[in-house]
Parts: C-alpha cells; sequence; structure tokens
C-alpha cells in the first residue's frame, strides 16, 4: 500500500476551485467503475453541474438523489470507484460535495491516483444504466488488474463535514507535481458523495503533437494558467483559457476576433502573455495558437507564428 501524504483538509474556500475540472464529463471524464449504485450511480459524481435536490421525486430503489449513493454494507470493506481523467495533469486539490445528504452522506473518504501509461485501463466492461445494481464478477476481475488498491494516496482517511444542505463543499488540498491519470474515490463504509471535483492543470506530451498545426498554447488543459490579473469581479481569468464555449449573448458581442502576431519578437520562443482590455468589460475566451518550443526554433522565420483568437461573450461595458 502506498505511503498516505501530508496534504489536509480546508476550512475555507480555496483558491484552487478556479482552476479545471479535470474529473468533469464535461472534458471527457468517465466513471470506469463502482461496487455499488443501488441508490443512485456514480456518474452523477461527475457532472458538470451543481447538485440538485427534488424533495417529493422517489425511484423504485428509494428517495432520488443527484449524486453516487450505495446500499449499507453488511459485509467487511467498503465502497470505492475508479474514475479515468478528462484531462490528464498535475492535481491542485479536490472537493468532496455533499450537498442534499444530510442524513446518509459518506462519513469518510480518502482518495489514491495513479498514472496509467497507454491503453491500461481501457478493457473495463460498458457500464450502461447502473441504478439498483452493483459489480459484477466481470467488472470486479478487469478492475482487479488496475490494482488500484497499490494507487498513491493523496487524500488520506479524512471525516467529513455535512456543512449547510445545499452547500456540502469538503475541500483538500494537493501538493503533489506528479502526472495524474485516474483516480480511485474511497468511501467508508458507504453512502452518498454529491460531487467529486478534481481541480488542477493539464500537461500535454508535445512531442507527440504535428509540428504543421498551431496549438493552443494557453489551454489550462494543456498546463496553462493565469498567474496574475488587475480585477476579477465577475469572473476569474483561468475560465478565458478553459476548455468550455462561453454562454451567447449578444449578437455583435459574441464574435470571435483574429489577429495575427505583428512583431518579429513573438517567433521566438515566449513564456508569458498580457491580455490587457481597454478601459474594462469582459472576455469570454482566449486562444493564443503556436508551435511548442522544440518545433518553433526549427521553423522558418519568414512568416508570424502566433495567433491570437479572442472571443467577447459577453456585454461590453464601454
Amino acid at each position: 500500500m502506498a505511503d498516505a501524504p501530508r496534504e489536509g483538509k480546508l476550512a475555507r474556500c480555496p483558491n484552487f476551485i478556479q482552476l479545471i475540472d479535470m474529473a468533469s464529463e464535461s472534458v471527457g471524464g468517465k466513471i470506469l467503475f463502482a461496487t455499488d449504485d443501488f441508490f443512485a450511480p456514480a456518474e452523477n459524481l461527475i457532472k458538470s453541474d451543481s447538485p440538485r435536490f427534488k424533495e417529493h421525486e422517489y425511484t423504485e430503489f428509494g428517495k432520488w438523489m443527484d449524486g453516487w449513493e450505495t446500499r449499507r454494507k453488511r459485509m467487511p470493506g467498503h465502497d470505492w470507484c475508479v474514475i479515468k481523467l478528462g484531462i490528464q495533469g498535475v492535481i491542485r486539490g479536490f472537493d468532496v460535495d455533499i450537498s442534499h445528504f444530510t442524513g446518509d452522506y459518506a462519513p469518510r473518504i480518502s482518495i489514491q491516483a495513479a498514472h496509467l501509461e497507454g491503453d491500461e485501463g481501457a478493457q473495463m466492461p460498458q457500464r450502461g444504466e447502473r441504478t439498483g445494481t452493483a459489480a459484477t464478477p466481470q467488472e470486479l476481475a478487469a478492475v482487479a488488474e488496475l490494482k488500484s488498491n497499490d494507487w498513491d494516496y493523496l487524500v488520506p482517511m479524512t471525516e467529513l463535514e455535512p456543512g449547510k444542505p445545499a452547500s456540502g463543499h469538503n475541500y483538500f488540498l494537493v501538493n503533489s507535481h506528479q502526472r495524474w491519470t485516474h483516480i480511485r474515490l474511497n468511501i467508508f463504509p458507504d453512502g452518498g458523495i454529491a460531487r467529486l471535483r478534481v481541480y488542477g492543470i493539464g500537461q500535454r506530451d508535445w512531442t507527440a503533437t504535428d509540428p504543421k498545426e498551431p496549438l493552443d498554447l494557453v489551454a489550462i488543459a494543456f498546463g496553462g494558467a493565469c498567474v496574475g490579473f488587475s480585477n476579477a469581479h465577475f469572473g476569474h481569468p483561468n475560465k478565458m483559457i478553459g476548455p468550455l464555449r462561453p454562454p451567447l449573448f449578444q449578437l455583435s458581442a459574441s464574435e470571435s476576433h483574429t489577429f495575427d502576431s505583428l512583431t518579429l519578437e513573438l517567433q521566438d520562443v515566449i513564456t508569458h502573455a498580457r491580455l490587457t482590455i481597454s478601459p474594462d468589460g469582459g472576455v469570454g475566451r482566449l486562444r493564443l495558437r503556436g508551435f511548442p518550443s522544440s518545433i518553433c526554433l526549427l521553423r522558418p522565420r519568414e512568416q508570424p507564428i502566433m495567433r491570437f483568437s479572442v472571443k467577447t461573450g459577453f456585454r461590453s461595458n464601454l
């Protein structure tokens, strides 16, 4: 069994929640396995929206809950699930959200992680509709190949605090610089979790990229991150470099604007970019398309190789 780390639980809302949720279904996160999905399936853990509560809605298995909920354990052991991250990279923190699970949330959790190469973990059976079911012998045999019980601990066994019924966030700081691809969430011994957010910064293998195709070098999924700003009253700048499209507002205010680089200096390797808006207002997305440094230095310098794309996506405040 891997050693437990020194990372700890945070009492206040941390800065890492401004990063991307690497496990979200919206970026390709996927539930590979769960020991039990009797009351509600584990797929709910990685929904991109906030958990909801429907007071008078029931299923044939009990109260409808927007999360993952297992039945009470009547044998030794505990429930757990395995998640394949949609964006692989460095994890900065977790949010284990037990909103609306006031009396049946999981009392304790731990979280493990692994970096699996190639197609490891790709042979798991398709899950399909899971409510009212438990893991089959075939699924148990397949998940055993991952040896997830020996994965590294990013969060040791810790008690969860319920908080308010509609806001049951439990934050955990992670101090790891490794690149992770899979997560194992353990609940002790059973119960419900509404959402699991895995916040971090993506890492990409740039050596496998096409040298003829410019890439979005600032994308948070590839390792980009905002390191400073003058004002973030209505939204953090990290959202500009996220993978999702911004919501549509005014017609003209939702146009994309593309600019080629104007100076030869931008054909050298750059590490930082500064976006200035005058005097204020909003920008939906920022894309900086170019080439990684190992490719950039080998390309001819006749034409600009950096292209900026800005999508406003918000009403101008001029």
